[in-house]
């Protein structure tokens, strides 16, 4: 007999409160101009962040875009699913489904034992991309499809070990939240930012203050959200607006690109669940998100909030950090 869960388990992402700072009791602003990212020289003294963008800065800004495979050298299949691991030691793996229900869920479970749920298409026939995130261990990757109502029944079951060639791979490559190419218009955007930088940090600062700058919230988005919602980065650059987790993915997509690792946290900031970020910068190690950095501190990095909230109200949420927990990260 078939494995049986209740699709309460599989409870909506992306609520639709998302973001909204009214659930944490913070008063809204417009999209405006902020001091962003504080830069320091070498001698500890405040840098402009305001980067010459007609000079070329001696940072690389080539962008670099890692694309997923699916060679089939090491691959598990049954007449519901086929699952690509041959790149499992660059932290994805890939994922067709082969039957014809119309709602399928996927459940990939770390050695961390935290479950992450996604969505999988019925209709893609060269499969979709899941990350690896957990470092090293054992996987377990089981396929869920409908038969009734709430009930969704196993129909695919993997145990994977796994050993990460380098441990910020998954942090680089595309997946199924986070979804750019070499030709996306936001790798071409992060690169014009990177353009007049001379160090990752100068990068992040200028990707940070572009969304803080460009990108407005997007009420009607966030009242209308459903469960299974994905970015589409293109449309939130030509757009310019977009929730939580549009800000999260585009500003995740356009570092990746430029060969930063970036994770996008999505958890609760207070009593709203939301997306955030955290970067790993050379000789700083994995920066647990930042909004300002004074030569020692940061201060945690969402783009959101910053973008619609004023500066004071910003930090005095943000504090320590502790005001965020974190649920998943991609």
């Amino acid at each position: 007999m078939k494995n049986m869960i209740n699709k309460d388990y599989f409870k909506k992402r992306i609520a639709v409160s998302i973001c909204l700072l009214s659930c944490l009791a913070l008063s809204l602003t417009g999209c405006s101009s902020k001091q962003g990212v504080t830069l320091l020289d070498k001698a500890g003294h405040k840098k402009n962040a305001q980067i010459d963008e007609t000079t070329k800065g001696s940072r690389d800004n080539t962008p670099l875009c890692l694309v997923p495979t699916a060679p089939g050298t090491d691959a598990f299949e049954n007449e519901y699913a086929h699952i690509d691991f041959s790149n499992k030691s660059e932290g994805y793996v890939f994922v067709t489904y082969k039957g014809t229900c119309p709602k399928v869920k996927l459940q990939i479970t770390g050695p961390d034992e935290v479950t992450y749920t996604y969505d999988i298409s019925n209709s893609s026939k060269t499969g979709e991309v899941f990350p690896l995130q957990a470092g090293n261990g054992e996987y377990m990757i089981n396929l869920y499809e409908n038969i009734e109502e709430t009930k969704y029944s196993m129909v695919f079951s993997l145990p994977l070990e796994v050993t990460l060639s380098n441990g910020y791979k998954p942090f680089l490559y595309p997946n199924q939240f986070i979804n750019f190419a070499p030709d996306s218009l936001a790798v071409r955007k992060g690169a014009a930012l990177a353009y007049p930088c001379d160090s990752d940090i100068e990068v992040v600062a200028e990707v940070y203050n572009f969304m803080i700058q460009n990108i407005t919230y997007d009420y009607e988005e966030a009242e209308t959200v459903q469960s299974g919602y994905l970015p589409d980065l293109d449309e939130i650059l030509i757009t310019q607006k977009g929730i939580c987790l549009d800000y999260a993915s585009l500003m995740a997509a356009m570092l990746r690109s430029q060969n930063i690792p970036t994770k996008m946290e999505v958890g609760y900031a207070g009593t709203a669940y939301h997306a955030w970020l955290s970067t790993y910068i050379k000789d700083v190690g994995w920066v647990n998100g930042m909004i300002e950095f004074d030569g020692k501190d940061w201060s945690l990095l969402d783009p959101t909030f910053a973008s619609n909230t004023e500066e004071k109200k910003l930090e005095s949420f943000i504090g320590d950090g502790s005001n965020y927990s974190v649920k998943y990260v991609y």
